[in-house]
């Protein structure tokens, strides 16, 4: 799965560095290389380690958290590059489908114990309403599994809180992002689709926050062997 999604990526020309961190002994055939850079972790770590210590290698100005199980719907990053050149935008995402066409709930509102309990009672769970084509949305927050930051605003937010292991981490980093003044937006007129399905049919792995999803209402633990990470030019 991160295979495909690498040969994907090196089709993208705005993509300018891979980091593929590899959390938990693997055979791949991905190797470094002029474009790739990869990880052999000694000890597993969490998401937001891995991602932070993957952003220290980061040679360029935008940075993108990357689930292994996402597909690229075409080329996104032109699109996702330009939400960015506004100085007041921390981070950008695509719109998520699943791999049935239906969009997935990517881009959600703050929880609070109103919205909790909704949820638990199938009310309302949060997400926005979300048309595809539509101009950039400004959201609470999106899902870890894409997510492009500028690189300054990873630097500014100091990353990851790396206190969360397995949940939480994204919705805490785009909650950081708006006490700083920065936005979160989402870009409608692009998609990648999430097969969260084909990477829990992997050999199983131990319960690491690694390339996966890691939102707070989504029970979809996809624990990933990967942190896959790109910097884009």
């Amino acid at each position: 799965m991160v295979d495909r999604l690498v040969r994907q990526l090196r089709a993208c020309p705005e993509v300018r560095q891979v980091l593929v961190t590899r959390n938990i002994p693997e055979a791949s055939p991905i190797g470094s290389d002029g474009l790739v850079f990869v990880t052999e972790n000694k000890a597993p770590k969490g998401f937001g380690a891995n991602h932070n210590a993957a952003f220290a290698h980061c040679r360029e100005p935008f940075f993108c958290v990357l689930n292994p199980d996402i597909e690229l719907a075409g080329n996104p990053f032109p699109a996702l590059l330009g939400c960015l050149q506004d100085d007041g935008i921390a981070l950008a995402a695509p719109l998520i489908f699943s791999p049935d066409g239906r969009i997935e709930d990517s881009a959600r509102h703050f929880p609070n114990l109103l919205s909790l309990l909704s949820k638990a009672l199938g009310g309302h769970d949060g997400r926005y309403a979300i048309t595809p084509g539509q101009e950039p949305l400004v959201v609470d927050w999106v899902a870890g599994m894409f997510m492009v930051f500028s690189g300054a605003a990873y630097a500014r937010l100091g990353g990851f809180d790396e206190r969360y292991f397995l949940y939480y981490e994204d919705v805490d980093v785009c909650a950081r992002a708006g006490h700083a003044g920065m936005k979160v937006v989402v870009c409608p007129s692009v998609s990648a689709i999430h097969d969260a399905a084909a990477e829990s049919k992997e050999p199983a792995a131990p319960a690491l926050a690694l390339g996966q999803h890691v939102a707070l209402p989504l029970a979809i633990l996809v624990l990933g062997w990967f942190a896959t990470t790109l910097t884009k030019f």
